[in-house]
């Protein structure tokens, strides 16, 4: 079976959810438009990833700190609510599954921590699944709350069996043997990391897990930050930087890049990528099948879901 897979290599409208639901409206139209059925947003599109956090000066900046978390929060997703309804309309309008990474709040009962997450969207319009990065990275900690495993899992699709891990996490042994276990045919890492090491990552997942292995990042320029973005001139003097130099790719099957990447460029990369390689990959090594070991290791995945904490009187 081939799946033709679209990875959207474009900036948010940052800190500025509706704007950017409709710039990722468009590009999910143009993608579908050239064949794409599976399509794949960088990491925390709505609205935008925090590459401030490692600007801040711990200490002094603590007001404008405070100032741009708030606006974060305001530009984030509440599933609860109809935050992402036209992502969902114009998934079922054109058939096609999204893998479409936010900030999201935590909308019940009041609270105000924001996760990294990431929503995968059928082609009938309803949210699959939604997983939260499991660890925050560096500063992220500063931003993001950790996750569980309550959506740490493989989802089935017409377009292949698809598992995703946000950034770092794709770094972690026993969370990629999760999605391994299950199955994964499409690995699906949305990032910030645009390194060489970081390709090397994507390469050695096509190779242990025997998958398609999908890097995607934004391409944004120092010119994407808006003007009124609180401490823009201490935050981002260079106007002529590149903040994230996108450099997506897409590795096949125990194997090597077929599309990507490309740097500097705000740009969407296809792929038709047959998932026979898949089952062909797995005849020599099947991290998970053949090539495991039950009565040497023994692998467990907590899922349930971490609940908010319940005073009683």
């Amino acid at each position: 079976m081939q799946t033709r897979i679209a990875v959207i290599q474009h900036p948010p409208v940052y800190l500025d959810r509706s704007a950017t639901i409709a710039r990722a409206v468009n590009l999910i139209n143009e993608a579908a438009d050239k064949g794409g059925q599976l399509i794949v947003f960088p990491e925390a599109f709505v609205s935008g990833y925090p590459t401030w956090g490692w600007r801040l000066r711990p200490g002094n900046d603590m007001s404008l700190a405070g100032e741009i978390h708030q606006r974060m929060y305001e530009s984030s997703v509440d599933l609860e609510t109809d935050h992402l309804q036209p992502v969902l309309d114009v998934a079922k309008e054109r058939n096609v599954v999204i893998v479409f990474p936010i900030n999201e709040r935590e909308g019940r009962f009041g609270r105000n921590t924001l996760y990294n997450a990431i929503v995968t969207i059928g082609g009938d319009g309803t949210i699959l699944n939604r997983h939260r990065k499991l660890i925050a990275t560096n500063h992220e900690r500063t931003i993001w709350g950790s996750g569980d495993a309550s959506g740490l899992r493989v989802v089935q699709t017409p377009y292949g069996r698809i598992g995703s891990l946000l950034c770092w996490e794709s770094l972690m042994p026993l969370a990629r043997m999760a999605l391994y276990a299950e199955g994964v045919e499409i690995f699906i890492s949305p990032t910030w990391d645009t390194s060489d090491g970081w390709h090397a990552t994507m390469q050695h997942i096509a190779r242990e897990g025997g998958c398609w292995s999908i890097g995607c990042a934004a391409a944004v320029h120092a010119s994407d930050i808006p003007a009124e973005f609180p401490g823009r001139a201490q935050l981002f003097p260079d106007n002529d930087e590149w903040l994230c130099a996108g450099r997506s790719i897409i590795m096949a099957p125990f194997g090597g890049p077929v599309a990507g990447p490309v740097a500097k460029e705000k740009t969407i990369l296809f792929a038709d990528c047959d998932l026979a390689q898949v089952s062909r990959a797995h005849r020599s090594f099947d991290v998970a099948g053949h090539y495991n070991r039950t009565d040497v290791f023994d692998f467990r995945v907590n899922r349930q879901r971490a609940e908010p904490a319940k005073f009683t009187d």
